[in-house]
């Protein structure tokens, strides 16, 4: 360096780049020219510079890369929709805080393919018209919904439309027969209960499944729901 700068002042630093940006084929030149003729011209910029023996400095050696790293100059952005339902299914996949084994989709109610379950507090058979008029009026806004009047607790039912994504659950009690009719709606996610009128659930869920309305908003306009006696559930 000290020599080529001594050399050729102000172009050393230009020199310099260009040498160490030389080709195999471009050293090997180099070094032949040097060992039959003492010297190299080397062009830069248009000029012409004599590069001698002294000057320059060729060591070749092998090094091993146990780790090379490697950053890819093209992605491949082909995406079927297989991809696509396996990204939303992970990254909905959620547990509940401080218990493993329930697990759900947390499913944007927009995009999950029921929107609601109305579940019967029990085979009473005074619930069957409530539950038949109020899949009616879900039908009627165009709600997806399953009816689901099995056997077991609301809970364990809770649990299972949970795990298929249903963002909502509508659940019809024995508060329901009273008047005025009324039913609890249960949101997936934070598991919070809300108190509807009976003539009100269709058109709340449907906005609920659409994003016109938020949960906050909904339980601002209708009571929390407290959990219901057993005596009442038997």
């Amino acid at each position: 360096m000290a020599k080529i700068g001594k050399s050729f002042k102000k172009d050393a630093k230009e020199i310099t780049r260009v040498l160490k940006e030389l080709g195999e084929e471009e050293i090997s030149l180099l070094e032949k020219e040097m060992e039959t003729k003492g010297e190299y011209n080397l062009t830069v910029d248009g000029k012409e510079f004599n590069i001698s023996k002294d000057m320059v400095n060729i060591n070749r050696s092998q090094k091993t890369v146990h780790v090379e790293e490697i950053i890819p100059a093209v992605i491949e952005p082909s995406f079927g929709i297989g991809r696509i339902m396996y990204a939303i299914w992970e990254h909905s996949f959620k547990t509940r805080a401080g218990d493993e084994m329930r697990t759900y989709f947390a499913l944007p109610p927009v995009i999950a393919p029921l929107k609601c379950s109305v579940l019967p507090l029990s085979s009473h058979s005074d619930f069957a018209p409530f539950v038949t008029s109020l899949s009616q009026d879900l039908t009627k806004h165009e709600v997806s919904h399953k009816v689901d009047d099995s056997s077991g607790s609301i809970g364990r039912r809770y649990t299972r439309t949970d795990e298929i994504a249903i963002p909502f659950g509508i659940t019809v009690d024995f508060d329901s027969l009273k008047e005025p009719h009324s039913v609890t709606l249960r949101e997936r996610d934070t598991m919070e209960q809300i108190r509807v009128p009976l003539d009100q659930i269709a058109a709340l869920v449907s906005d609920l499944s659409r994003g016109k309305q938020t949960w906050e908003a909904a339980k601002c306009c209708y009571p929390k729901f407290e959990q219901q006696e057993t005596t009442k559930a038997g």
